[in-house]
Order: structure tokens, then C-alpha cells, then sequence
């Protein structure tokens, strides 16, 4: 079976995509999680963070490595081997969005094959913004995020001095 990339922000990483990460070891030999680091996004957590927490959250996978890398995907792919891009799909707007992105990939790469995936029904509606906004509003994420991840952002968000 085929190597396969995961690539994203995971800023921070949800249930939503630790999903995505199994299902896709029931397709694929190895997932590569891929932490991008595109500063341009504005990113709460560092790419070591980031790196650091869907390392701990997913240290029980078999199969699974978690790497960061800049630059084009389609690079990063060819330089570990992997001929396979899994994106989530949630909606309609994100197949729109990826659509465009597998056409343009192929256009640099069209060796490499993306593999779309319908989100859970159960994380279909989750997107790190409003995890981050329900934070800050002091919401209860912990159906969305592994308890690091919950904690992680409480610390990051929160102001906890008692001061406002």
C-alpha cells in the first residue's frame, strides 16, 4: 500500500483531524502527518508546537510519522517518497477550495494524487476558528480537542491573571 501525506496547519490539531489521520491508516500503509509552516497564516502555535502536540496526541498510531516542512506540498511529498495528498473534505466550499489546490498541484506535480476524504458527520462542523473563538469565549472545547490540545489553548488564550 501507498505512502500518503497529510498536510495542514493543525493549528491546533482537533478530534476532526486525528479522525481523518486513522481512516486514513485503514487505506494507507503509512500517514505522514505534515505540519506546514506558512508564518503567512498568522499561527497561534509555533510549527514546534504544533509539531510537539499532534506528536503527543497521536504517540499510540502505528504507521504514523509527524514531520513539519515549508515550501510547496508537492515537494515535501516527493522528498519523502509519498505519491498520495489526503485533505478532509467538510463542505462544499472545502471541496471547492481543494479542488482548485489538487488542479494546480497537478500542474507542478502531476505524479502525485490527491485523496479526498468526507469528514466524520460528528466533525463536520469543526474548524480551529471557532475552536480558538469558543476558547476565548470561555467555552468547553473538550469535545473538539484532546485535553493537551484544550489545555494548550486555555494557556495561550486565556488571560489568567485575573486582570482583563
Amino acid at each position: 500500500m501507498p505512502k500518503v501525506v497529510y498536510p495542514g496547519s493543525f493549528d491546533p490539531i482537533s478530534y476532526g483531524h486525528i479522525d481523518l489521520v486513522r481512516r486514513g491508516l485503514n487505506v494507507f500503509s503509512e500517514v505522514t502527518v505534515a505540519v506546514a509552516r506558512n508564518e503567512g497564516k498568522d499561527p497561534l502555535f509555533t510549527t514546534a508546537e504544533r509539531v510537539e502536540m499532534v506528536r503527543e496526541v497521536l504517540k499510540d498510531t502505528p504507521n504514523l510519522k509527524v514531520d513539519s516542512y515549508g515550501g510547496m506540498t508537492v515537494d515535501y511529498v516527493h522528498s519523502v517518497g509519498a505519491s498520495i495528498i489526503l485533505r478532509g473534505i467538510r463542505t462544499i466550499s472545502d471541496f471547492e477550495y481543494e479542488f482548485q489546490m489538487a488542479l494546480t498541484n497537478s500542474h507542478f506535480a502531476d505524479d502525485i494524487e490527491m485523496v479526498f476524504m468526507m469528514t466524520s458527520s460528528k466533525y463536520a462542523f469543526l474548524s480551529s476558528h471557532f475552536i480558538k473563538e469558543a476558547v476565548t469565549l470561555g467555552g468547553d472545547v473538550s469535545a473538539f480537542v484532546p485535553p493537551l490540545v484544550e489545555q494548550r489553548l486555555r494557556e495561550r488564550l486565556v488571560d489568567t491573571s485575573g486582570g482583563s
